[in-house]
């Protein structure tokens, strides 16, 4: 039985890993095209500009971060791949010593030489491969993660979170734009903070203060940055 704040043995904290990437994700779009469009802003009412640099931004953000979780993914199921292809070869050119190692990593983990050999002799004649992947490497060989599916999410979720100042700062007046764009950022923040704090057991307060306290800086700083250029340039 699983007691809260307990490590998961199923998939359910694979599951909660991708989930608190999506929000970071999102969160990553939120800030960094807030404060792009917001900047802008800052230097013109136009809306042609505003919208250029934040669908531009989005893309250019979406992209990028598609393509470094691609890369880091990759990198990673390759080095995995690697070791589960040693381990094959290990278990067929030195299958004794290889249940010599298997037994003491069972008798680490506080088994009795005895019942650490034991079992791992049981788990050898069943799946000699799938013990040693998981009691020596800590590898699921059927559950590999796919460089192009978390390329994908983390695209998705940089771009949902993108959405949303993009929207806040095309569709209110002029005169109210950065106020509102404001506003929905803060909201937004929050709520990717809560939700962070919650799948990392953590305080959910110093989440959501320490996200909206960064953003609202952010959007600060840049858009006093673009009434300064724009008033430079004007």
């Amino acid at each position: 039985m699983t007691h809260p704040g307990e490590p998961h043995t199923d998939g359910t904290a694979g599951r909660l890993n991708w989930l608190r990437a999506g929000v970071l994700g999102a969160n990553d779009g939120i800030v960094s095209t807030a404060g792009l469009v917001v900047g802008v802003a800052g230097a013109t009412l136009d809306t042609g500009p505003i919208a250029t640099a934040g669908v531009a931004g989005l893309v250019a953000g979406a992209v990028s971060m598609a393509l470094g979780e691609y890369v880091s993914v990759s990198s990673q199921r390759d080095t995995e791949r690697a070791l589960l292809a040693k381990e094959r070869t290990e278990l067929v050119e030195f299958p004794e010593q290889e249940l010599d190692e298997l037994t003491a990593l069972y008798e680490a983990k506080g088994l009795t030489e005895a019942t650490a050999r034991r079992v791992a002799e049981e788990f050898t004649a069943k799946d000699a491969f799938a013990a040693h992947a998981d009691a020596e490497l800590r590898i699921d060989p059927d559950a590999l993660t796919d460089p192009w599916q978390a390329a994908g999410a983390s695209a998705l979720a940089f771009t949902v979170g993108a959405l949303l100042p993009l929207i806040a700062i095309l569709v209110p007046p002029p005169g109210a734009r950065v106020a509102v764009t404001f506003l929905v950022v803060v909201l937004a923040l929050a709520l990717t903070g809560a939700i962070s704090a919650r799948l990392g057991s953590a305080r959910v307060g110093r989440a959501v203060a320490r996200l909206v306290g960064g953003g609202a800086l952010a959007m600060a700083v840049t858009y006093g940055i673009g009434q300064w250029v724009g008033a430079g340039v004007g």
